[in-house]
């Protein structure tokens, strides 16, 4: 049998770093996926600062990730891009049951209005510390991940979400999360161990903290 044909993913680069894989955590949950399906796949790396033009032909909109369907149509947007890599190769499964999957959904909208919150008392940190608070008590039910002992898409979309919030809260704020969510602890680390994440992830966290630097000053 034929080697399967890697697929073509293009995905954003570090910032002032063109040829290290960059900070985008969308890009990532689809690498995520990939690696976690054992999917054979070839990178493209996009620096977002100076689009060339044949990538603006194939995403007009200038977003990342995008990836290439065997009919040779480039498909945007990583909700949609997960969903057709679990169609297509449905194993392993990576389905989140529909009552889990809007788990710490909100966290990462959450820890974006903190981290441009320039009032302690506007309540984003309580916003935040609350999603938080309602994921440690999910796991402490249903852990380790989401969905109990496998991996899940949901956590696939986590991940990248968490490393950028502990990364960039910890730079620009000197916050940490609390030492009581132990739950949430446990998964971040399970998270970031995992072979997939290691592969996957920003070359260095200043890649991180470059990426969101513009948006914490504006």
């Amino acid at each position: 049998m034929a080697a399967e044909k890697p697929v073509e993913v293009c995905v954003k680069a570090a910032v002032g770093d063109p040829d290290s894989l960059g900070d985008c955590p969308f890009s990532q949950r689809v690498l995520l996926t990939l690696e976690e399906k054992k999917i054979p796949y070839d990178i493209k790396l996009l620096d977002v600062n100076s689009k060339p033009d044949w990538f603006l032909e194939i995403s007009p909109e200038g977003k990342v990730p995008v990836l290439k369907l065997d009919d040779g149509k480039w498909v945007p947007d990583s909700d949609v891009i997960t969903q057709i890599l679990e169609e297509k190769y449905p194993n392993p499964s990576l389905v989140t049951p529909p009552e889990y999957s809007s788990v710490g959904s909100k966290i990462f909208s959450s820890f974006i209005k903190f981290l441009k919150s320039k009032d302690a008392n506007d309540g984003s940190e309580q916003a935040l510390l609350d999603e938080l608070h309602a994921l440690d008590e999910h796991l402490k039910q249903h852990g380790p991940y989401v969905n109990g002992e496998n991996v899940s898409a949901v956590d696939l979309s986590l991940a990248p979400k968490l490393y950028h919030l502990v990364i960039v809260l910890g730079h620009f704020k000197g916050w940490k999360v609390p030492e009581n969510l132990t739950y949430v602890h446990a998964y971040i680390k399970l998270l970031f161990n995992r072979e997939s994440f290691v592969k996957t992830k920003p070359a260095k966290e200043e890649h991180v903290i470059a990426g969101w630097a513009p948006k914490v000053t504006a």
